[in-house]
């Protein structure tokens, strides 16, 4: 599943927190070790975010593209 959103502002990327999550690492050692969802966040123009995402998230760009355009 993928939860997908857009938001207008001027938003600090440095100020961007991750969550964690658990996962058994090295596989199949029993140790739990916490890892982060995110490493990093960024904004782009859409040109250049269509470059940088998966390409199942492509229609959402386009459907934002056509909203903000009006």
């Amino acid at each position: 599943m993928l939860a997908v959103w857009a938001g207008e502002g001027d938003l600090d990327v440095t100020a961007v927190r991750s969550n964690t999550f658990e996962l058994e690492w090295p596989p199949r050692s029993g140790r739990l070790q916490a890892f982060p969802e995110i490493d990093r966040a960024a904004w782009f123009d859409l040109p250049t975010a269509r470059t940088k995402i998966v390409p199942g998230q492509v229609p959402f760009l386009d459907r934002l593209a056509t909203h903000l355009a009006g």
